[in-house]
């Protein structure tokens, strides 16, 4: 061990050990003033610039609930509730209640985004606004609201005109100018006239089918003078100019004899419901029929989304019949229950041992489809439904629809429901009447109202598939839960549907049809069963109308 000599005594200067040479000044000169230099970059590079920078300040929570919470009052209409949460709620309730007024604008949808925070902390909170303009289109644009914290620590958005457009002030406002046209004319397969106060059902569309063409309504909301009324500036143009001579009438593929038969189905049928059918032609997918209940608004034929129930099933015995996992004769138990994460049952809890996977097509058991889950891959029934029956493919059908989506299911519970059409597998009845044409014809043609390009790619079903499909379908109507048409005459096969919706509200009734060339798909919201509910609405339509469209 060695010691050391202690550093202090007799003779002792601090920074010198005893027998050494004293050591040089200039680099402990330079290193001092090198660390000096150090620390003071240290210093501002912590103070502006480095990892010590605390960077944009985070926003107040409640700052931002308070903006959602008036955007969410502001979209829904409720004026008074959104003023109240702003820092001049009466200048603000009344800019908001007379923004919109002579617009058209019917339900807004104002989406938030980002949020900062100023110098003053004060915060802002960016939005973008969707007003659809009836007949039009859709005005989009993007504003922001600034919140200020008030004296009671409470946050309030502080109220301006700008606020509620970028561009609305006390000097200048908006107005809409529509194009003075009536539109052309619109006509059925047969050259006949359609119009709404003939078919109710198609007054939503008709506009729709017209500017599809390229001649419908047009229009434009501009910013304008408050005194004088004057131009300052167009905001958003909707419609465009077309090369049809105005004379020129719009040609669909509509028949006005189904279109007044489905309307009539609906009203005398559905039980004041709401409800939509769609009739299409078999051999080429051309739409004849497509009705709503009620006649005004939401188009539920064509864009509704809806899980569609047990008619899905046809889909499921494609996929089943196409690999050979099943067979018409082969014997799949229908139990009561079945228990795949949850438990699944079947209508009325009904159940039927030893039965053939024939007699669980035609009584629509859930539990005997859920058991043979296992015999498709689980991307297997959405690549089905895609490449034998194009859903879930871009549609042109000459009106804005919705084409059907079947997710890969993210767990067995799912994959389970999809298997008998619940779970996220969504359709509407223009989807269920084209797979019904699908699969007892064998080839998907895209649906279409008017001459619009089909852009879709598929596969057709194999003769042998499609023999077993329409066995099974006639077998339904003969012996199964779609009796109420086998007194119609012909080879009329159907498939009825009941589709869950909530614990806590009716299920709804689905059925779809195939007769000679048409295929015909119905849903009635809370109906409860298919047979029972939009099985008369189908019967009703193919009883008064016995005759195919040329």
């Amino acid at each position: 061990m060695t010691d050391v000599a202690p550093l202090t005594g007799p003779g002792h200067r601090p920074g010198r050990r005893p027998g050494r040479r004293p050591a040089r000044k200039g680099p402990r000169v330079v290193v001092a003033a090198g660390l000096t230099l150090a620390l003071a970059a240290g210093i501002g590079y912590a103070a502006e610039l480095g990892p010590f920078d605390p960077g944009p300040q985070i926003p107040d929570p409640e700052a931002t609930r308070q903006a959602r919470a008036f955007l969410a009052d502001w979209e829904a209409g409720r004026m008074d509730r959104a003023a109240a949460l702003t820092s001049s709620p009466e200048q603000a309730e009344r800019v908001l209640q007379s923004f919109t007024a002579g617009l058209d604008i019917s339900k807004p949808t104002l989406t938030p985004g980002a949020t900062t925070v100023g110098d003053d902390g004060a915060v802002t909170v960016a939005f973008t606004a969707k007003m659809p303009v009836t007949e039009l289109g859709t005005w989009t644009y993007d504003s922001a609201l600034p919140l200020r914290k008030q004296d009671d620590g409470a946050w309030k958005v502080d109220w301006a005109l700008s606020l509620v457009h970028p561009k609305l002030s006390s000097t200048e406002k908006f107005r809409l100018e529509r194009e003075d046209s009536a539109g052309p004319t619109i006509t059925d397969r047969e050259g006949s006239d359609l119009s709404a106060e003939t078919h109710p059902s198609l007054g939503p569309l008709l506009p729709q089918i017209a500017g599809g063409s390229g001649a419908g309504p047009r229009g434009a909301v501009q910013r304008v003078d408050r005194a004088t009324g004057d131009v300052k500036g167009t905001e958003a143009s909707f419609g465009k100019k077309s090369d049809r001579p105005a004379d020129r009438p719009v040609a669909t593929t509509l028949d006005a004899t189904w279109q007044s038969a489905a309307e009539k189905a609906l009203t005398a049928e559905a039980d004041g419901k709401d409800a939509a059918l769609v009739a299409l032609r078999i051999d080429d997918g051309e739409i004849l029929a497509v009705a709503n209940s009620p006649t005004s608004g939401f188009n539920r034929a064509v864009s509704g989304t809806y899980a569609p129930g047990s008619t899905w099933k046809i889909v499921t015995t494609s996929a089943l019949l196409l690999k050979g996992a099943v067979a018409p004769g082969d014997v799949v138990d229908c139990p009561q229950y079945l228990t795949v994460g949850k438990r699944f049952q079947n209508v009325e809890t009904s159940e039927y041992r030893g039965a053939t996977f024939r007699k669980d097509f035609t009584a629509s058991c859930n539990t005997a489809f859920i058991s043979l889950r296992d015999k498709v891959g689980d991307q297997e029934l959405g690549d089905v439904a895609g490449k034998y029956f194009g859903v879930g493919q871009k549609w042109r059908v000459g009106i804005p629809s919705y084409d059907g989506s079947v997710p890969v299911p993210r767990d067995q519970t799912e994959k389970a429901a999809s298997m008998i059409g619940q779970g996220r597998v969504q359709a509407n009845p223009l989807i269920m009447a084209s797979v019904t044409a699908t699969a007892v014809s064998g080839t998907f043609h895209q649906p279409t109202l008017t001459s619009g390009k089909d852009t879709t790619t598929t596969t057709p079903l194999p003769r042998e598939v499609v023999k077993q499909l329409r066995e099974l379908m006639r077998a339904t109507v003969t012996d199964g839960t779609a009796s109420v048409l086998a007194d119609l005459p012909g080879d009329v096969g159907a498939k009825t549907g009941t589709a869950e919706v909530s614990d806590d509200a009716p299920n709804n009734g689905w059925f779809v049809a195939h007769r000679g060339n048409v295929a015909v798909a119905c849903v009635v919201e809370k109906g409860v069963t298919g047979g029972a509910s939009a099985g008369p609405v189908v019967r009703s339509l193919l009883g008064a109308v016995p005759d195919d469209p040329s």
